[in-house]
């Protein structure tokens, strides 16, 4: 299955949840439930995966934890705020960046509409 493929797929899990549960909720509420949507759609998903870090000398193993990972492509990265500040964007990108995953959500399930609250990220390098 192609990356769009699985983007959209994603991204109508993620208004099934929204549409579901509506805004309000933790973060852990709507990961919980959308890589259980996610699943249910036959895709691959990973929960809170651990990405190592290097610094310096030294590597950690656990120096990110990224929300969801779908068919070894995709990142989603959730969030349940007021709005969506630059800093997640660069998360999503470092993330992106150190496990060569080339594409990257942002959803903010804390919206009234959720499509005003989902950004795509792409690492261009």
């Amino acid at each position: 299955m192609g990356i769009e493929e699985v983007g959209k797929i994603i991204i109508g899990s993620a208004i099934e949840v929204h549409k579901t549960l509506g805004p309000g909720l933790l973060e852990s509420c709507y990961e919980k439930c959308l890589a259980y949507e996610i699943a249910q759609a036959g895709l691959r998903v990973e929960c809170e995966k651990t990405l190592p870090i290097s610094y310096k000398d030294k590597n950690f193993e656990q120096g990110f934890r990224i929300d969801l990972i779908v068919e070894d492509q995709i990142i989603v990265e959730l969030k349940s705020v007021d709005s969506l500040s630059d800093v997640y964007l660069a998360q999503v990108l470092t993330y992106l960046k150190l496990s060569d995953i080339k594409l990257g959500y942002l959803i903010n399930f804390n919206v009234p509409l959720l499509k005003d609250g989902i950004k795509r990220v792409v690492n261009n390098l």
